[in-house]
């Protein structure tokens, strides 16, 4: 009876998976196959497979320096984020600082902004100091929305053992940078390379901020936003998959480390 009444039960949660998974999939699935359509315009029937339209995204010139562009953006931008949110999450963890549930919530603050608000602020702030539209912008821009992010997976990996362990250091004699640099960064190594991680996944494909803070060195969601501008073409599709595949390396690299993590320190993970 059990047996059959939890069949029943994961009947049930199929049936109300299914359609939900289709309806997030299926859009991308789409992307995908139509980016190895043959034909001109990407519609049904498929025709194919075809690596064309990848070759000529390849030889884009526009394109593979809008990548780059991005690439660099977001590497650098994660960078600096990641290692701002690691010294806050440091120094609010380890130091008694006056309001700190303030401050907290401040650098927390982003995480409920929309990105339209944040663009639109850094613009007119940008603008107010006289700094013009670029790729320093954008990795500016990046870097404040990427710092909360960072900020939330890099706190939630400080813990008590980790104290003993810097105590332990001191009474060592170690200073307090050699405590920093040889205890608690390597303690802290995974969920810094966690945040990095998505960090650089959310930099990759970010538009709204780029649009706004871009001036002739667009990042590649500018341009894929310009290519759709002409109507939809499987040149388009295979960019879109291009950074989507990029995404989802990103993203399942950012889960394993988590998982690496958890699996060393369990008390974390629980909390």
């Amino acid at each position: 009876m059990n047996t059959r009444r939890r069949f029943i039960d994961r009947l049930q949660a199929l049936a109300v998976m299914a359609p939900l998974f289709v309806f997030i999939y299926l859009p991308v699935v789409t992307l995908v196959l139509f980016s190895f359509h043959a034909g001109q315009v990407p519609v049904p029937p498929f025709e194919g497979p075809s690596l064309e339209w990848y070759q000529r995204v390849l030889g884009n010139d526009r394109v593979t320096g809008a990548t780059l562009a991005s690439v660099v953006v977001g590497v650098l931008s994660s960078a600096l984020a990641t290692g701002l949110a690691t010294l806050a999450a440091w120094g609010l963890a380890r130091h008694r600082v006056p309001g700190r549930r303030f401050v907290e919530a401040l650098l927390m603050l982003p995480l409920a902004v929309s990105y339209l608000v944040i663009g639109v602020g850094l613009l007119v702030a940008l603008s107010a100091l006289d700094v013009s539209r670029s790729l320093w912008s954008v990795g500016i821009g990046h870097v404040v929305l990427n710092l909360p992010l960072a900020f939330v997976v890099v706190v939630g990996q400080f813990d008590a053992a980790q104290v003993r362990l810097e105590h332990a250091a001191r009474d060592l004699g170690a200073s307090e940078s050699q405590v920093f640099w040889r205890v608690t960064v390597p303690l802290l190594r995974p969920a810094i390379v966690a945040a990095f991680l998505l960090s650089l996944t959310f930099s990759w494909d970010e538009f709204i901020v780029s649009f706004l803070l871009s001036g002739f060195d667009p990042t590649l969601p500018v341009v894929i936003w310009g290519m759709l501008r002409s109507g939809l073409n499987p040149q388009t599709n295979a960019v879109g998959t291009m950074v989507f595949g990029v995404s989802l390396l990103a993203a399942v690299m950012f889960e394993l480390t988590l998982l690496r993590q958890a699996g060393r320190n369990p008390d974390a993970s629980r909390r």
